[in-house]
């Protein structure tokens, strides 16, 4: 499904194409980006579908050499938003699984769990709690 989703006075194109898989994979201005919803208590009810504002123009093929970035780029963890970080739960060397928490990102007076994207071995940890983050600031990195 895709969408147009505005985010403080700026539009973005999102495409979502399962929301009952975990992670979810949201594309968003054809990043893929992985969210990890927090269970409501409500698991009888079906997730609630954003609006759509307005049809969406079909993404641009993948070439190669986005393909090579994205392989790159798995061993990065990275900010998916602007925010403070609030606490680090590993420390390298560390053994991490898919969907473990790696830190907390505070952004606009909400916590936000930054969570493992693959299984693997953090080797570095490049924020401290406090510091400000910038979207896609590289906050840890695996091993290769």
């Amino acid at each position: 499904m895709k969408y147009r989703v505005k985010v403080e006075e700026q539009w973005f194109e999102v495409e979502i194409n399962d929301l009952t898989t975990r992670p979810v994979i949201a594309y968003v201005e054809g990043e893929p980006f992985e969210i990890w919803p927090e269970s409501s208590g409500t698991a009888n009810q079906p997730a609630r579908q954003p609006s759509v504002s307005a049809p969406t123009p079909t993404p641009k093929p993948r070439t190669q050499a986005a393909t090579i970035t994205d392989q790159n780029s798995l061993k990065l963890v990275r900010a998916p938003i602007p925010g403070v970080i609030v606490s680090i739960a590993v420390q390298p060397p560390a053994e991490v699984a898919v969907g473990q928490e790696l830190c907390v990102l505070e952004a606009m007076k909400m916590r936000n769990s930054i969570r493992a994207t693959r299984n693997g071995e953090i080797i570095k940890v490049n924020i401290s709690p406090g510091q400000h983050v910038r979207h896609n600031d590289v906050l840890m990195e695996f091993a290769a």
